[in-house]
């Protein structure tokens, strides 16, 4: 078989299981996948590597390569390097990434560049595939148009005899480009597509529906357990069937894990919560908390910007339904014990870095997997033949086919649908534990911003976090509360206070709860070295967080230094209503009586507005829009920085649209150039960026 190199680097596991489906597929196409997590050095050498190379490649953050990555990533940025380092190298990329956050697929966009740089060639084009619209959409026509690239190249090599050199390249991808969409438009032409169409690239399997009744189902609307004509009546290209590879044992077990088992690569601190105070008043739409850690007697340190990880498990509740419907609840307190298959079919099979070794099946389930992951195609083609009832087979593999991508995605993906949902919903579905193991994700850590500067309280660590519930729509309207904020909203119960900023401790004695918290890569999301340099600090809601330890600590220098030169300090901030959810309302009061923060921009959206400048002024955008001149002139003529945390999804890019269009107003240029000139303060770390979706 011909080979081919595939990498792949991964945050939370969707680079590798893609990589791991593109290793499954190929040798059905004649070729063997050689693959590797990107990080895993001894296993690969590409300086002197001669086979074709595949990257697939998540991005983290705000645009950062995945933690897997950055070493490889500082290796190939090292300056030293010469200009034909990699030029015996062909390769095909695959980014992943999502387009609600400003670096769409920078994690590959860095690879792909610096590949570039040193001499490597596409033998197959780039794809880039937003999560925010399905990965599917891009990734599947990727993996099925890199089987023809694939031919190509090796047929180019054996027509030169050898690996083509440099000059033969962009004949080759010249050649190659004629004979393959272009991935980059598939979103758009996927949604054209015939579904009726077939893929000889594509394993099709043709379904019927043997147990129709008698209503025809074009009576009905189409949901998550029944399709509408002409899905309901179409034969399916469904998905291969992923290889099983773990063999489960569940054995008796009076061992007692904890918290500690769970694996991180990152040092593990079980920190004591010494306050929790709500910030926001009973009839806000959204409760907001904020919780002070105890971190004196441990070693972690952080300074204002920075970001850390709780350690969060799932909901006793969810985790006990769902043992329940796996009828496993009679052993839940039973240690697993896992083995690769001998003769599993799995290229690479490995037990899961997850789970650790003899734990039980609830701490598996409660601390471990991501059970309100939504399920992947990939798995619900596994669940299918663990289904009995035929009109539930049939959904099921109506749902992972290419001709019910649309109701994947309306039904599955749209709804946030789990595995709970569905085994609640798909009654005759039994699938065994070992195919949970399999396919269900890592339960990650959760990021939050520190709210504090330990110069401002010593030995204590605050974040500030909404208690998120959202109404899924997957099988019966329920009301969920976020997973790790449902559960420290619970934690903190018995300690909680109303934000009365009295001075005096609570009186009462409770035993303080513990949470485990774990440090994040570090960023560059901090205050300039030089305190002179002048900062403007956007962050509407929660948003707010990291720019009270920007405050705490400027105040503490300030103190410190009481003759220094420190730049201006603007703040916009946002939120609903002035009386509710005016977060941090007296300490800004503070700061701005203090000198400390020398501009206070707050917008209300939702109160009636006083005055001409609150009427024009409902969002932090609306209010840089205002003051577009003061804003401009920092950023433009006095060398400042500009800090933007929040909202990903509608409020950082509505922020970067008025900047856009403060630039273009000042410096009399077109869009273009402001947007150049906005790239450049981003290239310079003066346009910073902490947002979420």
């Amino acid at each position: 078989m011909r080979r081919f190199l595939l990498l792949y680097a991964t945050q939370q596991g969707q680079a590798k299981a893609i990589a791991e489906e593109i290793c499954e597929q190929a040798v059905a196409h004649g070729f063997s996948a050689d693959l590797h997590c990107i990080s895993e050095f001894n296993k690969y050498d590409l300086k002197t590597e001669t086979a074709p190379l595949v990257v697939v490649v998540s991005t983290t953050g705000t645009g950062d390569p995945p933690d897997t990555a950055r070493k490889f990533v500082k290796e190939i940025q090292n300056k030293t390097l010469p200009v034909d380092f990699f030029a015996h190298l062909r390769y095909g990329l695959l980014g992943l990434g999502n387009s609600e956050y400003t670096y769409f697929c920078n994690g590959g966009k860095i690879i792909d560049k610096r590949f570039q740089e040193l001499g490597a060639r596409h033998f197959y084009d780039t794809g880039h595939a937003d999560d925010c619209v399905g990965l599917e959409l891009v990734v599947e026509p990727w993996i099925a148009g890199l089987w023809p690239a694939l031919r190509e190249h090796f047929r180019q090599e054996q027509i030169s005899g050898a690996l083509p050199m440099a000059s033969h390249a962009s004949s080759r991808i010249d050649l190659v480009k004629s004979e393959l969409l272009n991935v980059e438009s598939q979103v758009e032409l996927l949604r054209l597509d015939d579904s009726g169409r077939k893929d000889p690239e594509v394993l099709k399997q043709n379904v019927v529906n043997s147990n129709q009744s008698s209503v025809s189902v074009e009576d009905f609307e189409s949901s998550l357990t029944r399709s509408v004509y002409p899905l309901s009546q179409a034969s399916l290209n469904i998905p291969a069937l992923p290889p099983d590879y773990l063999q489960v044992q569940l054995q008796e077990s009076l061992g007692q894990e904890s918290q500690a088992s769970v694996i991180s690569a990152d040092p593990i601190f079980q920190v004591p919560i010494s306050k929790a105070v709500q910030l926001t008043t009973n009839d806000a739409i959204k409760t907001t908390l904020l919780v002070e850690l105890d971190i004196s007697k441990t070693d972690f340190s952080y300074q204002p910007g920075d970001a850390f990880s709780v350690i969060c498990p799932n909901s006793d509740f969810e985790v006990q339904s769902l043992l329940q419907r796996l009828q496993l609840e009679d052993k839940r307190e039973h240690c697993v014990l896992l083995k690769v298959k001998a003769d599993t079919k799995k290229k690479g099979a490995a037990l899961p870095q997850h789970i650790p070794a003899r734990c039980s099946l609830q701490f598996i389930f409660t601390w471990c997997l991501e059970i309100r992951a939504i399920p992947k195609k990939a798995f619900l083609r596994a669940l299918v033949d663990y289904t009995s009832d035929g009109a539930e087979k049939r959904r099921l593999q109506e749902l992972c086919s290419k001709q019910g991508a649309a109701d994947y995605n309306r039904f599955v993906r749209d709804a946030g649908a789990c595995l709970l949902d569905l085994l609640l919903t798909f009654l005759s579905c039994q699938p065994p534990l070992s195919l949970l193991l399999e396919h269900l994700p890592k339960l990650q850590p959760r990021p939050y911003s520190c709210a504090s500067s330990s110069l401002f309280h010593p030995g204590k660590l605050h974040f500030v976090f909404n208690i998120v519930e959202f109404l899924s729509t997957a099988t019966a309207e329920v009301v969920r509360k976020g997973v790790c904020t449902g559960w420290l909203a619970s934690l903190v119960a018995s300690v909680l206070q109303p934000d009365t900023h009295a001075s005096h401790e609570d009186s009462r004695q409770v035993l303080a709860p513990k949470i485990s918290i774990c440090p994040r890569t570090t960023n560059s999301f901090h205050l300039p070295n030089d305190p002179s340099i002048p900062i403007i600090m956007v962050g509407p809601g929660t948003g707010i967080a990291p720019f009270i330890g920007f405050l705490q600590h400027r105040e503490k220098l300030q103190e410190q230094h009481p003759d220094g030169n420190f730049g201006a300090m603007w703040l916009f901030f946002g939120c609903r209503h002035k009386d509710r959810d005016y977060l941090f309302r007296k300490e800004l009061r503070h700061f701005l009586k203090h000198g400390i923060l020398t501009h206070l921009k707050v917008s209300f959206s939702r109160d009636a507005p006083v005055g001409e400048e609150e009427a024009s002024a409902k969002y932090v955008q609306d209010n840089i829009q205002l003051h577009g001149k003061q804003v401009a002139r920092v950023l433009l003529h006095e060398n400042g920085c500009i800090y933007v945390c929040g909202d990903a999804k509608n409020m950082a890019k509505d922020v970067n649209d008025a900047l856009v269009e403060i630039i273009s107003k000042e410096v009399g240029g077109d869009r273009l150039e402001a947007m150049k000139t906005l790239a450049t303060l981003k290239e310079e770390k003066r346009y910073l960026q902490d947002i979420w979706s």
